[in-house]
């Protein structure tokens, strides 16, 4: 066991002097190997923190949203819609909603108003009043007590004064959120007293979400019934689309050092051909010869992922994944700022290394096993 372990560590460390000896062609492919790490690694860390946290966003809202639909559009519910899903058995509450968009050209950019729930006396707003998300407050310069003008399409004026700004911990769906009273969005949007965007339904049992919903169709077969776990869903596809669709763009890049390890691996120089001639002629084992190479290269893959991970952690946890944030949460204007919980799913990085490291380990096998078989004398001419 001492002998074979002492075999090793003789091992590693003549390939580690063979490392250094030459610098700089391994210092280069290690910041190359590393920036290909560091690009895929910043797109998959980012993608699985941004579906965990819409994920935890969602967990917060109603288990059924009901939706009026007319000729596969969305349409109004009306009061009396309202009142009938709550006579279904099994539900806790209902909460007509009031919420619409606007574009806004002094910003440039698409507005959600919306009314707050009644059930949360913290988003409580007055006649007059607003609270904004992050990204408008940004958008247009806006502070706490700063009155804030909209006008509608049909020329409606809006005068409010912002109460509070929301923080950004919610701003992956509140940076495009402004908040107003009731009487003031219905007057701004010319909306009859009986009618409401949606309906949020909470119901007592989760396990009765889904019989619940069907129940509710049933009763308004008008209605589309969207459960929390549906939303979920479509979250999960919408991020994950577009994470794949990043990473194939990367593709390029993926390849590109494809290209490169091939080369530099099969590649095999004079000078490492001939070094592995004079290590067969004074005794070393093609065993030996092969080891010491895929030593060198897992200290070079291995350094590399390793700083590529780093790189992409830092990214993505400290500095906001700003190469990919665009891409991935797909504002066109009012990008949102978040702070992300730091977290590595070793799936991912496990994916990611098959992806890296055993194409870059199984270019130099073969190569490197065919010299090393070959005769030392032939080899070194």
């Amino acid at each position: 066991m001492r002998a074979a372990f002492e075999r090793r560590r003789q091992l590693l460390d003549f390939a580690v002097r063979s490392l250094l000896r030459r610098p700089t062609k391994n210092i280069g492919l290690v910041a190359i190997y590393a920036l290909v790490v560091f690009l895929l690694g910043s797109v998959m860390l980012f993608g699985s923190a941004v579906r965990r946290e819409a994920s935890a966003q969602l967990a917060s809202g109603p288990e059924i949203t009901a939706q009026a639909m007319v000729m596969g559009r969305h349409d109004l519910t009306r009061t009396d819609e309202v009142a009938a899903l709550g006579t279904l058995r099994g539900v806790r509450r209902i909460e007509p909603r009031l919420w619409g968009h606007l574009w806004d050209s002094a910003g440039a950019a698409n507005y959600t108003l919306m009314v707050p729930p009644r059930s949360d006396g913290a988003l409580k707003v007055s006649k007059g009043e607003t609270i904004v998300g992050e990204g408008v407050a940004r958008a247009r310069r806006l502070e706490v007590g700063k009155p804030l003008f909209f006008v509608s399409p049909a020329g409606k004026f809006l005068r409010s004064r912002v109460k509070a700004i929301l923080p950004s911990d919610s701003a992956l769906v509140s940076s495009d959120l402004v908040l107003i009273e009731e009487s003031d969005f219905r007057a701004f949007f010319e909306l009859p007293p009986d009618v409401w965007t949606d309906v949020a339904i909470t119901v007592a049992n989760p396990r009765e979400v889904k019989t619940i919903a069907e129940k509710a169709g049933i009763k308004l077969p008008r209605h589309r019934f969207v459960t929390r776990d549906d939303m979920g869903r479509s979250v999960e596809a919408l991020f994950s689309w577009r994470e794949g669709l990043t990473l194939a763009l990367l593709a390029g890049a993926l390849i590109a050092f494809a290209l490169l390890a091939f080369d530099r691996a099969s590649g095999l120089s004079a000078e490492e051909k001939r070094e592995i001639g004079i290590l067969k002629a004074i005794g070393w084992e093609t065993r030996d010869v092969v080891a010491v190479r895929l030593t060198e290269g897992a200290l070079i893959s291995g350094l590399a992922f390793v700083l590529g991970m780093i790189g992409a952690w830092l990214h993505v946890f400290f500095f906001s994944a700003g190469l990919f944030a665009p891409v991935l949460t797909g504002w066109a204007t009012l990008y949102p700022r978040f702070a992300l919980s730091p977290s590595v799913d070793a799936l991912e990085v496990f994916t990611l290394a098959m992806l890296t490291v055993v194409p870059y380990m199984a270019a130099i096998l073969v190569p490197v096993w065919k010299t090393a078989s070959a005769d030392p004398d032939a080899v070194m001419r």
